[in-house]
């Protein structure tokens, strides 16, 4: 799966894909074969949390 390389651009298509056709984020890592832990360090290096109860990224 090809995806946006900038963390802010991926923030953006990641949280468009969690609010449009995922229910959580692991379910789209699965479906999309990508490493939940990347992702969640990728966001982490802009600032950004996984807020599990909202189903997005927040700035945390």
């Amino acid at each position: 799966m090809n995806i946006p390389k900038d963390p802010v651009m991926l923030m953006s298509y990641i949280n468009t894909q969690l609010r449009d056709n995922y229910s959580s984020l692991s379910e789209l890592t699965k479906s999309m074969g990508l490493d939940e832990k990347e992702i969640i360090e990728k966001m982490s290096s802009i600032g950004m949390k996984y807020d599990e109860k909202l189903n997005k990224f927040l700035a945390g």
